[in-house]
Formats: C-alpha cells, sequence, structure tokens
C-alpha cells in the first residue's frame, strides 16, 4: 500500500505529513525545501514530484512505509497500485490568502481563480473516484486545526494507525499557524 498526501497548494499538506510522522509514517522527503516563514516546521515533500512522477510514475513505489505527498493534480500521473490517500481540503479563500501572502502579491483576478481551482478540485475528486486502486479519506483543515479529534480518528480507522499515537498526532497540529482564515 502506498500512502499519499494530496490537496491543493497550500491546504495542509505539510501538517498531515507532521501528524503522519508522529503517528509512526515517516515522510517521504529530500529535504530540498527548508523551513521559511510560509512553513516553519518545513514541507516534507519531495522536490519536483509532478515532474519526477511525470518522467518515470512507477518511482512512487519506491517510498515503501513512507508517505508520499503529491499534490492533487499529480494523482493522475500514479500507475495503477495500491493507494491510501488523505486529501486535506481547505476554503479556496484561505488557500488563496495564503497563495497571495506566500508570493507577496493580489491575485487581480481572484474569483477567475477560484472558479479554475474548483474546476480542478472536482476533475480530480472525478480522477480519483474513477480509479478502483485508490482509496480516499477527505479531510477537513479547518476540522483539523479547530477540533482535531474526529479527524485524527478517521485518519487512524483508514491506515490502521495504533490508536496509542492519538495524542502525538493532536500535538502534531499548531493552531497559531492557521493565519489565513475566511470569515
Amino acid at each position: 500500500m502506498n500512502i499519499i498526501v494530496s490537496g491543493c497548494p497550500r491546504s495542509g499538506t505539510s501538517m498531515m505529513m507532521r501528524i503522519l510522522e508522529k503517528a509512526g509514517i515517516p515522510p517521504a522527503t529530500d529535504k530540498v525545501r527548508k523551513p521559511n516563514q510560509d512553513n516553519p516546521r518545513g514541507y516534507f515533500e519531495i522536490d519536483n514530484i509532478v515532474d519526477r512522477l511525470g518522467q518515470d510514475p512507477n518511482m512512487v513505489f519506491g517510498f515503501g512505509g513512507r508517505a508520499l505527498k503529491v499534490i492533487h493534480y499529480g494523482l493522475k500521473i500514479l500507475p495503477e497500485g495500491d493507494y491510501k490517500i488523505l486529501y486535506v481540503e481547505r476554503d479556496l479563500d484561505e488557500v488563496m490568502a495564503s497563495m497571495e501572502r506566500m508570493a507577496g502579491i493580489t491575485d487581480p483576478d481572484r474569483a477567475g481563480t477560484k472558479k479554475a481551482f474548483e474546476r480542478l478540485a472536482k476533475k480530480v475528486k472525478a480522477h480519483i473516484d474513477s480509479r478502483k486502486d485508490m482509496k480516499v479519506l477527505y479531510i477537513s483543515h479547518r476540522s483539523l486545526v479547530t477540533d482535531p479529534g474526529p479527524e485524527i480518528d478517521g485518519i487512524i480507522e483508514f491506515l490502521k494507525i495504533d490508536p496509542q499515537k492519538r495524542g502525538e498526532m493532536i500535538d502534531a497540529i499548531d493552531p497559531a499557524l492557521y493565519r489565513n482564515r475566511a470569515c
């Protein structure tokens, strides 16, 4: 089984990787992208993973026992296999605010960009649903940060994690890093 953490950019996938690490599932990371003010606890990713998977899709099978972060549009590249996907969903206004803050610019066509993100998410979910080799657990970013217990319990059940890891998994969540909230 391949554990994949996914979602759109700035949706909380790095937080999810930290949670899994505390659960005893190590992250697949090359540590190229260093922690910064936007992700002070780190990114937990393989640099250019979607490009690399595009060149060699079977490389996904080389991360046995580790969680791999693949941005949502990269899921279509994954070859047939056995996948458990933790898909983090976040309010798109929050995602866009986080992206704008990170880039230091304001999107002049935020409404158009939001619609494009909505269309892409719909296509990605349809792709996941069409694949019999992909099982997915959708996780609410907001719930994970504001009331993590039920979301953590779902993750524990989905991945068959030792329930004694629950407290450590919850402790991996830093509500102070939830800085771009939609009202």
